[in-house]
């Protein structure tokens, strides 16, 4: 997942928008003691001072959570002086005294924001949480207060009508159609009351998306499952046990265990706890989140941001909000996105329907009386695994270090594009379990700076992402990129290593991807650094680097036995391989039902007295879906779609990159060798440092020579030739 948050001016505020009550008002008769305050703290904040630390990443030791206040205050008012700066400029507009001049606006802004919304999603507080939402309304008004400026609207616009007579280059004439483009789509044509209602709608939305993701935090924060007794643990393998003695020292429980909420607990132990009842009730947890009728309930969040969404479209001329957002993508339109989905929902159907028969008569095989329900769909599918192929998690982990996968995606990155990574081990960090590394490239010069956030912990919020603290640009001179990757694993115990399961070393290249594509950025212009693509292109170079994990190659070299340091031994490596397709009904019916409700409800032309969970149970109702199984992101916990606008309306994205990347990646197999170097060079020059400079699909066609195949995607999954819908 890639969480944006961009540079220069409309595009770093458009992104914010979402992320983050009112202004705090001074007492009148305290004059002098808040002059001396604010002097003070103005000379001892950070973000007012040059950040003389290694290749000027944050001063992380230095920053607290005071500072994030005058910094935003300061940072807002500069902002707005620079766009004053451009409107009360008499001269007629240039693409140097209006776009240049946007691009360079708001860098005050942008690091502040940076680097609060990457703390407030990977080690927030109270204080903080506190903040972010009083900021959320401001942060809004401050986008309109831009994003609705008629003046500056002008000046765009003008030069938007001259583009064919401007002597530019092609990436900027991208940037400046670019512009026009996210004005016009935040209402900078509106007028009047319909101006005003969308800057009030707008703002709205920055609340309740903040509100919906604490929301979602605290469930998954507050909660925990503590086993003590030989019963509890029955079925749990060694790794996880050491895990969950961690998670329960990590929490006061010291002698116990602990299953938390993070996938990477939760789903090991509903793999492998024998202990029906206990694997029922985390279950129920985990799908509840969000939605157990408290103060962090979620569902009347998502009808007010349903609603205030389709108003939204409607004010820019779009029947949905799923119109609207599309209408900025590579697909398009809804029934662009439906039909993808849908062609392979019948066919995952099907094959769901077998997995399930299949665990079925292997539970009645061991004298189970039971029908399979949902939380024992992970248990009995590893069962069915270690029956069809002889493997199971068991024998799998040992060989999937965390700290060697490290080394592997390093390698991959290597032998593809020529960049190495050293470690800083004195650069400010947030939390001693952030790592941090210098990028250099083939000749030995600096690239960027790699943070590298692994574990799961209170603070953080669930899921895996990227982002970053500052992207790559050469319009203030050359600025590299310092980028960021958070994962959730499950800390090992104290001076054991932390054991992988294939599907998280699978996140972790996934995650890397992204890292990459914003590491490796080579543009000019901060509109189009690194992962500023369309959103379902930005998905491509994340999950094309998936397909490396898989690789012989790769894993003879990395996957070694923690206790031996042996190596995976050929007949399990063949294993794992073998069953790459294995359960993948069931995946398949989990992500698409997920991105078939997403489409559904942004497709709603009047959300007023809609109810989600009633909502959502009759979409899937209508299409079929398997009661055994759940969506991977319920409703009232879908921060993909909710927690702002990134995903809304659109996450299909993954499956429209993965046609991409499976295609992509055929190419590396038809050409013999996954590190082909003509073919890593071109990926390098039309994908990975391209940005949002180059058209997705002219950037695509131009690395592999066509226009990509849906079959390889189908066959990936298994899914080629199976149902109806499928030629």
């Amino acid at each position: 997942m890639k969480t944006v948050l961009k540079n220069g001016a409309s595009a770093l505020i458009l992104a914010m928008v979402g992320a983050v009550a009112p202004m705090t008002v001074m007492a009148a008769d305290a004059p002098v003691q808040v002059a001396q305050a604010e002097t003070k703290v103005t000379s001892e904040n950070p973000f007012f001072q040059e950040w003389k630390t290694p290749f000027g990443v944050p001063p992380f030791d230095a920053i607290k959570p005071a500072h994030f206040r005058p910094a935003f205050d300061k940072g807002m008012a500069d902002h707005l002086a620079e766009i004053k700066a451009i409107t009360d400029n008499r001269q007629a507009p240039t693409f140097a005294n209006t776009i240049d001049a946007l691009e360079k606006s708001g860098r005050l802004l942008g690091d502040v924001s940076r680097v609060f919304f990457n703390l407030t999603a990977s080690n927030t507080n109270d204080e903080l949480q506190a903040l972010q939402r009083d900021m959320a309304p401001l942060l809004a008004d401050h986008s309109n207060a831009i994003n609705l400026n008629a003046a500056l609207f002008k000046r765009i616009d003008t030069l938007y009508a001259q583009r064919e007579k401007l002597k530019v280059t092609a990436e900027q004439r991208r940037v400046l159609e670019r512009y026009h483009l996210d004005f016009v789509r935040a209402g900078a044509q509106l007028e009047g009351q319909d101006r005003e209602r969308m800057a009030a709608v707008l703002q709205r939305l920055a609340v309740l998306s903040t509100q919906f993701s604490q929301n979602v935090l605290a469930d998954e924060k507050e909660y925990k499952l503590v086993l003590s007794s030989k019963d509890e643990l029955v079925g749990l393998p060694d790794f996880f046990v050491a895990a969950a003695a961690q998670a329960a020292k990590d929490r006061g429980d010291d002698g116990k265990y602990v299953v938390t909420l993070s996938r990477s607990s939760i789903e090991p132990f509903l793999t492998f706890s024998a202990n029906r009842p206990l694997r029922e009730q985390a279950w129920k947890a985990w799908i509840a989140r969000g939605d157990n009728g408290d103060e962090h309930d979620n569902n009347a969040i998502i009808t007010e941001i349903v609603q205030l969404r389709i108003e939204r479209a409607n004010l820019l001329g779009y029947k949905t909000f799923a119109e609207y957002k599309l209408a900025d993508t590579m697909a398009k339109t809804p029934q662009a996105v439906s039909d993808l989905l849908l062609q392979v929902w019948e066919p995952a159907k099907i094959r769901a329907a077998e997995e399930r028969d299949e665990m079925q008569k292997l539970a009645a095989a061991e004298g189970q009386n039971i029908t399979i329900e949902p939380w024992d769909w992970y248990y009995y599918a590893e069962k069915v695994r270690k029956a069809k192929y002889d493997l199971d998690e068991e024998q799998i982990k040992p060989y999937f270090q965390l700290d060697k996968m490290m080394e592997a995606v390093f390698y991959t990155a290597t032998q593809l594009f020529g960049v190495t990574f050293t470690e800083m081990k004195d650069a400010p960090r947030y939390h001693p379990d952030v790592r941090v590394y210098e990028v250099k490239d083939r000749k030995g010069q600096h690239v960027a700076v790699f943070y590298s956030d692994n574990f799961a912990r209170p603070s953080k919020r669930s899921g895996a992402w990227m982002s970053s603290f500052r992207d790559q640009e050469r319009l203030s001179g050359t600025v590299t990129p310092v980028v960021i990757n958070n994962n959730n694993f499950a800390k090992a115990a104290e001076g054991e290593p932390t054991l992988l399961s294939f599907d998280d070393a699978t996140t972790l290249f996934h995650e890397f991807g992204h890292g990459l594509h914003g590491m490796l950025s080579n543009v000019t212009y901060p509109m189009f650094s690194g992962t500023s693509v369309l959103r379902d292109f930005v998905e491509f170079p994340s999950q094309i680097l998936e397909h490396w994990i898989s690789q012989p190659e790769v894993l003879q070299r990395f996957a070694v036995h923690y206790k031996t340091g042996e190596p995976i031994p050929k007949e399990l490596l063949d294993k794992i391989l073998a069953t790459q397709t294995f359960n993948q009904g069931f995946a398949t019916v989990s992500y698409t039902s997920s991105a078939l409700v997403d489409l559904a409800y942004h497709s709603l032309t009047d959300a007023k007295g809609l109810n989600p969970d009633t909502f959502e149970r009759e979409t899937l109702d209508k299409l079929g879906m398997p009661k055994e199984i759940v969506m991977r992101h319920r409703s009232p916990h879908f921060s993909h779609i909710f927690s702002g606008d990134g995903y809304s309306a659109g996450y299909y994205s993954y499956m429209w990159a993965e046609v991409l990347d499976a295609d992509g990646f055929n190419a590396f197999k038809e050409a013999g060798n996954i590190f082909d170097p003509k073919l890593a060079q071109k990926l390098y020059e039309n994908i990975y440092s391209a940005g949002g400079a180059v058209d997705p699909m002219d950037a695509y066609v131009a690395f592999r020579g066509r226009a990509p195949k849906v079959d390889a995607l189908l066959e990936n999954r298994g899914l080629l030739g199976v149902g109806s819908r499928v030629n």
